[in-house]
């Protein structure tokens, strides 16, 4: 009998197998490294952190080369040079002893003042502008990321960093306007979630950022009213708030510190013997307003309301200036513009008609190519470019210059030079120094020629002294009273 079959017949079973290991499971695998810095909640902060870069470079270039264009910056600074050191906001630049809350009402600048007492530059308010700015871009992220997607709402992100009245008002010097422009990015995010007591917080301290920023806040008060479909005290208090707070600034608050008692800018508006705007030309900035960050479709969105009060003033205005594309003027519509966009999407995707369905879907994609295709003829477009990073000799030799004058003299001076003296000096606008004589005058000459008429335009302002040039260097004369 063979084997098998002593087996069968025996009645035993031929070898048990090894009874299955029991099922372990398999330990969870480690993140990829980094992986957390790639978390979607994070990106708003990323794109905030490559503008500030950006935006804070670009500046930086404008300052050390000398090609400053107005005098905002020396202005600011010495109004935050007055709250640093615990007095009174002076700006001798707009007059010998004038406090410049009785010209714009911006007393949130009070909050720069712990900073610059610390670093006293004008590098210190432009830092602290690059920043402003680029926190703006958090909200706008980060609402169109949570109505449209990861990727459209980094698209739109990226439009609204580059977004030509943001690149303008960053090439511009400093301004106070940088603290509206987080303000009402902060407040529409909040009214797009329909959070509207937080909205009404963002929005109310804009009546300390400029006296015109309380209709604005008024306004934002009105679309909270108007999404909530309710009489919401808040809101209802931020309209009645704002609306008050413009019209004792403007008649009470600005004439009690300017000494002529009344509010300057009321020339400026109306029929004061200028021009009123041409429709071309109100038709063109609202197309650059609209077109190129909106595609138009913002026009579908109730938020656009927010815009109106400055749109308002600048048309109603008789100030060339105000009318255009240029400067910081359009910096605080840009947030509005962007989440109005970010509302009006949604609701085009689901739209009856396919074109506006089709529109809308590809519309975030045409923002951001159409921000990058006009960068290349805006400010950032010089980041790309290796001589922004070289400080040129003219300008290093023009700072020597501007050394040669001791700490705390009396310098008059006009735009060129002024922001590399307001920090240590005591600078007056050229021609409005009133009795004062100062020990030095530093403006702006490109040869031996204008040299020679800075000479004789300073000794005709201040006859009974006479001056003699220090030296030449970057377009930039030093003359110092014998």
């Amino acid at each position: 009998m063979d084997t098998a079959a002593a087996t069968a017949a025996d009645g035993r079973a031929g070898p048990t197998p090894h009874p299955a290991a029991p099922h372990r499971p398999t330990a969870p695998q480690p993140p990829p490294r980094h992986a957390a810095l790639r978390a979607p909640r994070l990106d708003p902060y990323w794109i905030a952190g490559f503008f500030f870069l950006a935006y804070a470079a670009l500046s930086f270039w404008r300052y050390r080369t000398f090609s400053t264009v107005s005098w905002d910056l020396g202005i600011f600074e010495q109004a935050v040079r007055g709250y640093a050191h615990l007095r009174a906001p002076l700006v001798d630049l707009k007059g010998p002893g004038t406090n410049i809350l009785g010209d714009h009402f911006s007393p949130i600048l009070i909050l720069l003042a712990p900073f610059y007492r610390l670093l006293p530059s004008p590098l210190t308010l432009l830092t602290a502008q690059a920043a402003l700015f680029a926190l703006s871009a958090i909200p706008v992220t980060r609402a169109a990321a949570r109505h449209l997607g990861r990727r459209r709402g980094l698209a739109l992100g990226l439009a609204y960093g580059l977004s030509w009245g943001a690149q303008k008002a960053v090439d511009f010097d400093f301004h106070e306007i940088a603290f509206a422009v987080p303000l009402i990015a902060f407040a529409l995010d909040a009214a797009l979630r329909g959070r509207w007591n937080t909205a009404v917080y963002w929005a109310a301290p804009l009546v300390l950022v400029k006296e015109d920023l309380g209709v604005t806040a008024a306004a934002i008060g009105a679309l909270a009213l108007l999404r909530a479909r309710r009489p919401a005290p808040l809101p209802l208090a931020l309209v009645a708030f704002g609306l008050t707070a413009t019209a004792v600034t403007l008649t009470l608050l600005i004439p009690a510190f300017n000494g002529s008692g009344s509010y300057d800018y009321w020339t400026k508006l109306g029929d004061h013997g200028g021009a009123a705007i041409p429709l071309g030309v109100a038709l063109r900035t609202l197309l650059w307003v609209l077109l190129p960050t909106t595609g138009l479709l913002a026009l579908r969105s109730p938020l656009l309301l927010v815009a109106a009060p400055t749109l308002g003033w600048r048309f109603l205005s008789h100030e060339p200036h105000y009318w255009g594309t240029d400067w910081h003027y359009s910096a605080v519509l840009m947030p509005v513009v962007f989440l109005a966009l970010v509302d009006a999407l949604p609701r085009a995707h689901a739209s009856a008609r396919p074109w506006l369905r089709s529109y809308a879907h590809h519309l975030p994609a045409a923002v951001l190519a159409a921000a990058l295709a006009l960068t290349t003829t805006l400010p950032l477009a010089r980041l790309g470019e290796a001589a922004t990073y070289r400080t040129p000799p003219p300008a290093v030799a023009a700072e020597r210059l501007l050394d040669r004058i001791p700490d705390g003299a009396t310098v008059e001076s006009d735009v060129r030079p002024l922001s590399h003296l307001t920090g240590r000096t005591h600078v007056y606008w050229a021609g409005n120094t009133g009795a004062l004589t100062p020990a030095y005058v530093a403006v702006q000459a490109h040869d031996a020629q204008e040299a020679e008429r800075a000479l004789t335009d300073a000794e005709a302002r201040h006859p009974r002294s006479t001056y003699v040039v220090v030296g030449a260097a970057g377009d930039v004369v030093l003359l110092r009273r014998a």
